[in-house]
């Protein structure tokens, strides 16, 4: 589990700090940039630099920590071709065959040389029938090029596709684990890193997309893992992928229905897919996000619950959904059903309205986690019975460049953020495997204690905040809530679930204060970062005097 968590750690760390800069790049010289128009959802050209970044952490990752044997090869290899057209398609909007060419491309590699084959589909077809090498391949090649562009025709909202493909990966590792097939959970890390990374600057308002580049690496990378996954292990059901990546099946598969039957072209674009439908409902963006998050998130459970369960069963469940959803979507369109939106949620919303003007209770809250957030971090950095040296290390180059970055202010917010990023959420990991704090009953209620303050306190300032900008509430902090909640509820099985949970909960406060008070500060933060030197210079003293 450390290499898995350390390649997550290394794959967000680089896509967070490589998109800033491909961001500053697309601007100077007008590259890549998503342009609007009447299908799409946003008013202002914004950046297509998102896959690039993905992708860059992916490869670099995946080379340092993932055994290399042929499927490895032949797995990079056909991402490397879905990376190249798609930089090609956001650079020069290439037509539908030159991506269906790219993706047939890419697949042929898999299917060839990486022997990603479809040979079951479990008991739809009678025992004794096996599938011929030519159905086989043509089976797979469908397949692949089809969630290969799922997810392309998912990436219509801002951070949608992201936050679908998050919880697909998520729950491929997780079986992965379970199956005991180390490759494809370490893929999946690395995936998993660059997502969350990507999404920090995807959730609404979006500030960069990841452009067709982003969507088919996603795709593609999803379903080959999920066929190679459920190909090989036997203990789960040759069809899950159905249910993986069953929001992005659905909505295509109810877009195309929806063209045939209005006899339109299957491949020209409109604005019928679930989003804009759940948009002409009545809900705002980020309400349909989270609609669709918690429609993949159910699927995910299904998935994982129903791994081991008949392949008929589990199909014959997906296509009723599906026919339930067509009618549900048609039913309220004929009828031009709008969403009723309650009274007492809008009085509500006006009485914390007036409060937050008063601006009286925002002072204690923010003076209150002021105090108790910093002291959290102390706390974690001492939790850990050990440091290891390499951290040690790290955490002195990146003293350096704190150092230089307070005395010339440049660029200091960002690499406060980075450093949060990188080492707290790893020390409450170190801290969770081997701590003689946590062994003491009074140390570990006053632990769980300060996160129940720091939690507190960072929902009540950010509620209370008279901020126009900054950071807020977002689909992505009820994405990963979903995610955290989900490590509770799944089958553990030989995993110590609740650990990892414990692991994600945690981490997920201490950024969330994090960000919280970086927003409140207003860019004010040399105290911050003199406190921060404080805490790095702790773990270099620590990490060296145990050698």
């Amino acid at each position: 589990m450390t290499v898995v968590f350390t390649i997550i750690i290394i794959s967000f760390f680089i896509t967070i700090s490589i998109i800033p800069v491909l961001y500053r790049i697309a601007l100077k010289y007008n590259l890549l940039l998503d342009l609007p128009s009447k299908r799409k959802m946003h008013e202002r050209p914004v950046p297509r630099i998102g896959g690039i970044g993905m992708a860059l952490a992916f490869f670099v990752t995946t080379f340092m920590w993932v055994p290399k044997n042929e499927f490895f090869y032949a797995f990079l290899t056909g991402c490397g071709i879905i990376v190249f057209f798609g930089i090609l398609d956001d650079l020069f909007s290439l037509g539908y065959k030159s991506k269906f060419s790219a993706q047939i491309l890419a697949a042929v590699v898999l299917i060839v040389y990486g022997k990603v084959r479809i040979l079951s589909v479990g008991n739809i077809l009678p025992e004794d029938f096996c599938l011929s090498d030519w159905s086989s391949f043509l089976l797979t090649l469908v397949v692949i090029v089809g969630i290969t562009n799922a997810i392309n025709l998912a990436d219509g909202l801002d951070g949608l596709a992201g936050g679908i493909c998050l919880l697909a990966f998520s729950c491929i590792a997780y079986l992965a684990y379970l199956v005991h097939m180390p490759i494809i959970l370490l893929f999946c890390a690395s995936m998993i890193g660059s997502i969350l990374g990507f999404l920090r600057f995807n959730t609404y308002p979006a500030t960069i997309f990841m452009g067709d580049t982003g969507s088919q690496l996603l795709g593609f990378s999803g379903i080959i893992l999920a066929i190679k996954l459920t190909q090989e292990s036997i203990d789960l059901s040759p069809v899950l992928p159905a249910l993986i990546f069953g929001v992005p099946i659905l909505d295509t598969l109810s877009v195309m229905t929806q063209r045939m039957m209005e006899k339109r072209p299957l491949f020209k674009a409109d604005k019928n897919h679930f989003h804009h439908k759940l948009i002409r409902l009545g809900l705002f963006h980020t309400e349909a996000v989270v609609v669709l998050y918690t429609l993949q998130f159910l699927f995910i459970l299904l998935a994982i619950i129903f791994r081991t369960s008949s392949s008929i069963i589990i199909l014959l469940g997906f296509i009723i959904f599906l026919v339930l959803t067509i009618l549900f979507f048609i039913f309220i369109e004929k009828r031009d059903y709008k969403l009723v939106r309650f009274e007492f949620i809008t009085n509500l919303k006006s009485k914390l309205r007036d409060i937050r003007e008063q601006g009286f209770f925002i002072k204690w809250c923010f003076f209150a986690l002021k105090i108790f957030l910093p002291v959290l971090m102390v706390f974690i950095s001492f939790v850990p019975a050990n440091i290891p040296k390499y951290l040690s290390i790290v955490a002195t180059a990146i003293v350096i460049l704190l150092l230089i970055s307070i005395g010339t202010g440049k660029i200091l917010n960002l690499l406060l953020r980075l450093i949060a990023y990188m080492f707290f959420p790893y020390l409450i990991f170190l801290g969770e495997q081997n701590s003689y704090v946590l062994t003491n009953h009074s140390l570990l209620i006053g632990y769980n204690l300060l996160f129940l303050l720091v939690t507190t306190f960072s929902v009540l300032t950010i509620k209370l905040t008279r901020r126009r900008s900054g950071f807020y509430v977002t689909p992505m902090d009820i994405l990963i809530l979903l995610i955290i909640t989900s490590l509770f509820i799944i089958p553990a099985d030989n995993i110590n679930i609740h650990k990892v949970g414990m692991i994600a909960a945690k981490s997920l406060i201490i950024l969330f204060g994090y960000e919280v008070l970086i927003g409140e500060l207003r860019k004010e933060t040399k105290a911050l970062s003199i406190f921060i030197l404080g805490v790095l210079i702790a773990i270099i003293i620590r990490g060296f005097c145990a050698i």
